[in-house]
């Protein structure tokens, strides 16, 4: 193995993408959440892309001997690093993650000690429960967005956003189960799905993504922003429930509009904090 091999399975190990891609929602809760980007902003985004990638190489470690049959290509299967320098590297990750976040204010700390728990502890945890783990993952993709507006002071604004970002992440996880079930259960899952039926399972979703779009126009309402969030909101709104719908008959499909739905209401809060600002 190679030294280039080597320090390319070691980034590979962070996923980098799903890490970057989390500092990103972060970068976006700090803007809605400011309006003005800081430092501490900054600093919130960089300790979210390390924080991820702890979490990620911690659960790849975790996972290995299963990883090993399902997915032999990752890093630590393929032998491109050793398990002791994963852990090694993911403790760094996440003393980095650590040491930046105590330079943030104290709720953005009380939201990343909490988020790095549930990072480390999700593979050996949670995964296997049924609908836990979707809520886990839910819940830290929507934290992401309330660590960006506490970074800078505006925990507020994102409150919102963090909610409806929970909500219709859960939902759409649970589809996307619904969507898997036969390969989950060749693999002895237990996804919720399985637990209680795909059709529960469904619903329990669609009422996820009900409540999510009937709290959509709350920071208009709450006059947190003007009337140009809710236009930009209304097509996230339908794109949802287009997708709900369309998911008791075809769970892709009505998950891939859910997935537009959330993007789309993600710009338009960061459309109604640009109103704000002009």
């Amino acid at each position: 193995m190679t030294v280039r091999q080597r320090v390319g399975g070691a980034i590979e190990l962070t996923r980098p993408v799903n890490a970057v891609a989390a500092g990103v929602l972060t970068f976006i809760g700090a803007f809605v959440g400011g309006g003005h980007l800081t430092v501490h902003a900054w600093i919130a985004v960089v300790a979210t892309i390390l924080a991820t990638g702890a979490g990620n190489g911690v659960n790849d470690y975790i996972d290995r001997d299963i990883d090993a049959v399902n997915v032999p290509d990752r890093p630590l299967p393929r032998g491109a690093i050793s398990p002791r320098w994963a852990l090694w590297q993911s403790g760094l990750f996440m003393l980095a993650a650590v040491l930046l976040a105590l330079a943030l204010p104290v709720a953005a700390i009380a939201i990343a000690i909490i988020n790095l728990l549930a990072l480390i502890t999700y593979t050996s945890v949670f995964k296997g429960l049924p609908g836990v783990g979707n809520s886990v993952v839910a819940f830290l993709v929507g934290s992401t967005f309330l660590f960006g507006g506490a970074a800078v002071g505006g925990i507020e604004a994102t409150g919102v956003l963090f909610l409806l970002a929970t909500l219709a992440t859960l939902g759409r996880e649970i589809i996307k189960d619904v969507e898997d079930v036969t390969g989950d259960r060749m693999e002895g899952l237990h996804t919720l799905p399985i637990a209680v039926g795909e059709r529960w399972a469904l619903t329990v979703a669609a009422g996820c993504l009900i409540a999510a779009t009937v709290a959509s126009p709350l920071p208009y309402v709450l006059g947190i922003f003007g009337i140009w969030y809710l236009v930009a909101v209304a097509p996230a709104i339908l794109s949802m429930l287009f997708g709900v719908v369309r998911s008791f008959r075809d769970p892709g499909a009505g998950q891939r509009l859910i997935k537009l739905g959330m993007f789309v209401a993600v710009v338009a809060f960061v459309v109604g904090r640009i109103e704000l600002l002009i």
